[in-house]
């Protein structure tokens, strides 16, 4: 039986890239520790199994050292972050696929004829933010009043990624690698990210992240969108990050779920803090640590105040159990964008686009599934 000769510590840097310790793979390959130490070698058929194992491109593991992997798109996570030097194959494969489901609408909305989105690239970052903020709420029609209303923080997300998908924005909410339930995203390494495009514009949110979480990352990677500028982003209502597009993204992103001139309108001083905390993050639907943040920028806190407020918050909400997290809403469509699932399903009908192609943009390989998803968007054979 033929072996491959693979140098052992691309080995371990397969198991370590994927967050494995070998021990953990020991039990689908029994003579992994052999092949690490060098006393034994896989068989072609054994390397392609701990390949896809691991999530490495099987001809990584033919290279004469391990690659130095970067995010491909600017990196604006904060230095704090230990991954941004080593990101995850989770994070890597899905910025890879959503490029690709962007290279394939941007080619689509040129074959149908349609203008770039004036909107992108529209705003620069010494522009004042209150303005900002007001241009997209109106661009996009988000009617703060009108969340008010809305029952749940699930309710408000669904509605305001429905609002930026209309507009133009392929947005993409996930928890999870393509469909894989066995490779989650894990929001202490990123909440979202902008790839940044006239023609088609995309925004990926981390579907494990919290609901209010996953709220904020979408306004915060709009900014970015009106910025013309992709991004990937660990962003966080309370962050104050090194870089200044961040900064300022963060402050649109406030500014635009949170108006200030609204907090000083409804804030009651009187009524003890926790408590109306909770209330106005039930009215804006948004995290109570964002409501801290703004109540602090009105002038309701001190600094000191401020930040007990914030850390004893922050130990309460850890406290809450948690989920399974997820994304909030369990369709296809909603993972890849229900602008980019019309189109790709409409094509693919039409004789445009290989079904192979389709299914490998869209995460499944089977006919009735993709079926499936074209009766729940309309679009479908008679």
């Amino acid at each position: 039986m033929t072996r491959v000769a693979i140098k052992p510590q691309l080995l371990r840097w397969a198991c370590e890239r994927a967050g494995f310790d070998v021990a953990d793979l020991e039990h689908k390959f029994p003579h992994l520790s052999d092949w690490v130490s060098g006393a034994a070698q896989p068989t072609l058929k054994q390397l392609e199994a701990f390949a896809q194992a691991t999530y490495t491109p099987v001809g990584y593991l033919f290279l004469p050292e391990p690659p130095v992997e970067k995010v491909p798109i600017p990196d604006f996570r904060a230095s704090g972050n230990e991954r941004i030097g080593h990101p995850s194959p989770n994070l890597l494969d899905t910025i890879y696929v959503c490029q690709q489901r962007q290279e394939w609408f941007r080619n689509y909305a040129r074959s149908m004829g349609e203008q770039p989105l004036a909107f992108v690239g529209s705003t620069r970052v010494p522009d004042d933010v209150v303005s900002t903020a007001g241009r997209i709420r109106s661009e996009l029609g988000f009617d703060v009043e009108a969340r008010r209303q809305m029952p749940t923080w699930t309710d408000a997300l669904r509605h305001f990624i429905e609002q930026a998908d209309s507009l133009g924005v392929l947005v993409m909410c996930n928890g999870v690698v393509h469909n894989n339930n066995y490779r989650h995203l894990d929001p202490q390494e990123f909440r979202g990210f902008a790839i940044a495009d006239d023609l088609a514009p995309l925004v990926f949110i981390n579907g494990a992240d919290t609901k209010a979480g996953q709220m904020f990352t979408l306004a915060h990677e709009l900014a970015h969108i009106w910025l013309g500028q992709s991004a990937v982003s660990d962003s966080q209502p309370l962050a104050l990050p090194d870089q200044r597009v961040e900064r300022w993204c963060n402050q649109v992103a406030a500014e635009l779920l949170v108006p200030l001139a609204l907090v000083r309108q409804e804030y009651r001083a009187e009524v003890e803090l926790t408590e109306e905390s909770a209330r106005l993050a039930r009215r804006f639907k948004v995290s109570t640590l964002v409501i801290l943040r703004r109540v602090l920028d009105v002038g309701g806190l001190t600094q000191p105040e401020f930040w007990e407020a914030y850390h004893a918050e922050v130990a309460r909400l850890g406290a809450i159990p948690r989920g399974s997290g997820g994304n909030f809403y369990l369709t296809q469509a909603a993972r890849v964008s229900k602008r980019f699932a019309a189109a790709l399903v409409a094509n693919t009908l039409e004789g445009q686009t290989r079904y192979n192609d389709a299914f490998r943009m869209l995460g499944f390989s089977k006919l009735s599934t993709f079926q499936e998803l074209g009766r729940s968007l309309g679009v479908g054979l008679a």
